[in-house]
């Protein structure tokens, strides 16, 4: 039997984000991410770190995913739900324009606060084995507002989206909508990178964090609620916004997806 770490522990063996969210109505969860940051309680999802396994993404597999375009345009890169920034200022070390976008005002002023201090001296948790500077860092900007307003990010397109923990924060209801927004925000054969967590939780419990098997393939690729009971993983897709392009077990991750993790590439159709 698995446990979650013991600072996320309460007797009955429920962890205090799933206890902080589980009496709210879900108009109101905005409000409880809110409150959690204003109560200097991020602790529940920081990782301290970027993501290593979107680190060897970037830097062993430049076929995939590279910083710049054909014609030599730096490329734009989206992390909603940035949290402290960790892997907005990895992805602006790797040569993109990069924003982040966080619910929290708190949150963003703690991620510039981040940002600023990281660019100045970064740190080795910013790159792997295969690093070599290849270009200048990007830019780094942050928004605080809400993914789902289309006013937030005015007008913006990305030619890359990240996403880690940010689906599974939200409430299964939302997943349409989730999907939706990211084609929204995506150029035409645009880039959508998911680090699939968690995907060892049975679909039957509830979250924050959401259990995501087989959701990913239902929302991006057969064009479904991501409401899945139980799961079905690759079935043939083509009514979704997206194709699956890649499919990946990363070498390293972080140590909460207890070696379930998986990288999944979208293009935007």
């Amino acid at each position: 039997m698995t446990t979650t770490p013991e600072r996320l522990q309460t007797p009955e063996g429920q962890t205090r984000l799933v206890q902080h969210f589980q009496e709210r109505f879900i108009e109101d969860h905005n409000n409880g991410w809110k409150n959690l940051w204003d109560t200097d309680n991020s602790d529940m999802w920081d990782r301290g770190k970027p993501s290593p396994a979107l680190i060897n993404l970037l830097e062993q597999r430049e076929d995939i995913i590279s910083p710049v375009t054909a014609d030599g345009r730096r490329k734009k890169v989206l992390v909603p739900g940035c949290g402290k920034g960790y892997d907005v200022v990895m992805l602006a070390l790797h040569g993109f324009d990069v924003v982040g976008l966080e619910l929290s005002p708190k949150g963003v002023s703690v991620a510039e606060e981040y940002a600023r201090n990281e660019l100045q001296a970064p740190q080795t948790h910013n790159f792997g084995s295969a690093w070599a500077k290849k270009s200048e860092p990007g830019s780094i900007s942050f928004i605080q507002g809400d993914f789902f307003r289309s006013d937030t990010t005015k007008g913006l397109t990305f030619d890359v989206i990240y996403d880690y923990t940010f689906l599974c924060a939200l409430h299964p209801t939302m997943r349409a909508g989730w999907a939706a927004r990211m084609a929204e925000l995506l150029v035409s054969g645009g880039l959508m990178v998911c680090l699939e967590f968690p995907l060892f939780k049975d679909v039957s419990l509830p979250g924050p964090p959401w259990p995501l098997k087989g959701v990913h393939w239902n929302l991006l690729a057969e064009g479904g609620d991501g409401i899945v009971y139980p799961p079905k993983e690759n079935r043939p897709g083509g009514t979704g916004w997206f194709e699956r392009k890649w499919y990946i077990k990363p070498e390293t991750s972080y140590e909460s997806g207890r070696g379930t993790d998986m990288l999944s590439v979208w293009a935007r159709k």
